[in-house]
């Protein structure tokens, strides 16, 4: 076991700076400890069909990280609170969260098993600055509304942006997480929603397209 925690170590540290991104050892630990119990709890709760670990790292761990670069850049967009719509097992909020301990962290997500994990990772991982919300989207209502809406799992931008518009505050944006640049899902919101910006991700270890899409309601 402690030659597989050394190369997951390994692969998480040569993924996170091939994609640029600054790990300290906490961060490690932390990351590291979610990944382990994402793999345990996944046999039961089925959280993800990803079923090796090894995979995990990379398809889970570090894509959640490869957004890391945007949070961290000069932007005129500074998100402080950040919800994590449809999370499932925690993906990408609880990196997020372990990355950025001083944003707020809401994971919101209707599967009660899925958010039974995400309580356990909370609590093991000391994450303070994570609540959980075990609802569906439209039921909702936040007591303040959030600078960001982040998702890595919504089938289309239509159904994000206009499921979500409610939880956004005035200026607010929505991130999304893509494969291939999803050129036919913006022409359908193309009167009510802004694309900002588009960001090719670098994902180490995977193969294939990923973007993130920065969008905003029109005022």
């Amino acid at each position: 076991m402690t030659d597989l925690n050394a190369e997951l170590r390994a692969q998480l540290l040569r993924g996170a700076i091939e994609m640029s991104v600054t790990l300290n050892e906490s961060q490690i630990e932390k990351l590291l400890a979610y990944v382990r119990e994402f793999e345990k709890w996944n046999k039961a709760y089925n959280l993800s069909a990803v079923r090796d670990i090894r995979q995990m790292v990379a398809r889970h761990l570090l894509d959640s990280l490869s957004v890391v670069p945007w949070f961290n850049g000069d932007k005129k967009f500074s998100a402080t609170r950040v919800i994590d719509v449809g999370t499932g097992g925690g993906l990408p909020g609880i990196p997020l969260a372990i990355m950025f301990p001083e944003k707020q962290f809401t994971l919101l997500d209707s599967n009660g098993k899925k958010t039974r994990f995400l309580f356990h990772a909370k609590t093991l991982l000391g994450l303070t600055n994570v609540r959980v919300e075990n609802r569906r989207i439209e039921e909702f209502q936040p007591e303040q509304n959030f600078n960001a809406v982040i998702s890595r799992a919504f089938a289309s931008l239509q159904d994000m942006t206009e499921g979500c518009a409610h939880l956004l505050e005035d200026g607010g944006i929505f991130l999304a997480m893509k494969g291939l640049f999803p050129q036919d899902e913006l022409a359908p919101i193309a009167d009510k929603i802004d694309l900002i910006e588009s960001v090719k991700l670098l994902v180490a270890e995977t193969d294939g397209e990923r973007h993130l899409l920065i969008l905003q309601p029109k005022h």
